[in-house]
C-alpha cells in the first residue's frame, strides 16, 4: 500500500465573506462544527483562520484558543494555524496565536501580489516567524506561492531556522503565482529537500483538477472555502465537508491506479512526524 493521502481542510481564510457565500463559517462555534463535519468526511488537518464578531479576519490568540478548544472537544484532527493573517498585519499580530501551541503553523517563504495589495514576507520576517514556530514547538508548513520560495525555504533550513523533515504546501492557481498545472508540480517536486512531504491547494476552479494530479504524483491535498467556494461549476458548496467528501471520493476513484487511500489522523501524524 502506498502512502495514504492527507486531506487538509481550509475552512475559512481571510478573504471570503458572507457576501461571497452565506455558508462561510465565521464564529468559533460555526468553524468548530464545520471542521468536525469535514473531519468525519475525511480531513485529518484543519488549516485555521479566525474571524472577529463582525466577520473580519483576525489573528487574536483568544479566538484561536476558543476555536481550537471547541474543535478538540469534538475530534482529534491536527490543528494548523495560519500565520499569514490578512494583508497588512505585522508579524507580532500574525504569530500571536502560536502561544496556544497548535500542532502546526504556516510559514510563507516569500512575498506575492494579492490583487492590488502585496502579501509581504521579507527574509527578516520569515526568520522571525520561523523562530516563533520553533520556540513554541510548532511544526511549520512551508507555504509556496511561487517557485523561488522553495529556495528561500532551503536558506532557512541551511541556517537552522527550520528542521528536516519539512512539509510544503504548494498554493497554485493564484494570479501572479505558480500555475495550477501538472507540469508546474513536476518542476517543483524535485527541488524539495530530501525527506520532504508536500501537499497542493488549488485556487477557485483549479481546486479539484490540481489536487487530483497531486494524488497521482504522490502528494497530499488541501481543499476548503478559503480557496474555492464552489462544489460544482456555478453551485456554491453548502459546507466544507462537501468539498472534503468530493476530494475523498476522487482519492477512492484513483485508488486502483495509485494504491492510495484517505489518511486517518493517526496516519497523518506519522507521515508528518508529529507527536
Amino acid at each position: 500500500m502506498e502512502t495514504p493521502v492527507i486531506i487538509t481542510v481550509a475552512a475559512v481564510g481571510a478573504e471570503v465573506l458572507r457576501k461571497h457565500t452565506p455558508y462561510i463559517p465565521i464564529t468559533p462555534e460555526e468553524i468548530a462544527e464545520d471542521v468536525y463535519n469535514a473531519y468525519k468526511a475525511g480531513a485529518s488537518i484543519a488549516h485555521l483562520h479566525v474571524r472577529d464578531k463582525d466577520g473580519n479576519p483576525s489573528q487574536d490568540k483568544a479566538l484561536f484558543k476558543k476555536t481550537t478548544d471547541l474543535i478538540k472537544e469534538k475530534c482529534d484532527i491536527i490543528i494548523q494555524y495560519s500565520t499569514g493573517g490578512a494583508v497588512g498585519m505585522d508579524i507580532e499580530t500574525r504569530t500571536q496565536g502560536l502561544i496556544n501551541k497548535p500542532d502546526m503553523g504556516t510559514l510563507s517563504t516569500g512575498s506575492i501580489n494579492f490583487g492590488n495589495e502585496v502579501f509581504t514576507n521579507t527574509q527578516e520576517q520569515m526568520i522571525e516567524i520561523a523562530k516563533k514556530l520553533m520556540k513554541n514547538n510548532v511544526k511549520p508548513e512551508i507555504e509556496i506561492f511561487d517557485t523561488g520560495m522553495i529556495d528561500n525555504a532551503i536558506y532557512l533550513l541551511k541556517k537552522g531556522f527550520i528542521d528536516i523533515p519539512i512539509h510544503f504546501d504548494f498554493v497554485t492557481g493564484m494570479k501572479g503565482g505558480v500555475r495550477a498545472t501538472k507540469e508546474a508540480l513536476k518542476y517543483m517536486i524535485p527541488l524539495l529537500p530530501k525527506l520532504s512531504t508536500w501537499s497542493v491547494a488549488g485556487i477557485g476552479r483549479t481546486q479539484f483538477e490540481i489536487t487530483k494530479e497531486a494524488v497521482k504524483l504522490g502528494g497530499h491535498v488541501r481543499v476548503g472555502m478559503e480557496d474555492n467556494i464552489f462544489v460544482e461549476k456555478g453551485i456554491l458548496t453548502p459546507s466544507n465537508a462537501k468539498l472534503v467528501e468530493k476530494m475523498a471520493n476522487i482519492i477512492k476513484e484513483l485508488e486502483p491506479e495509485t494504491k492510495r487511500k484517505v489518511a486517518t489522523v493517526a496516519e497523518a501524524r506519522k507521515i508528518l512526524n508529529l507527536k
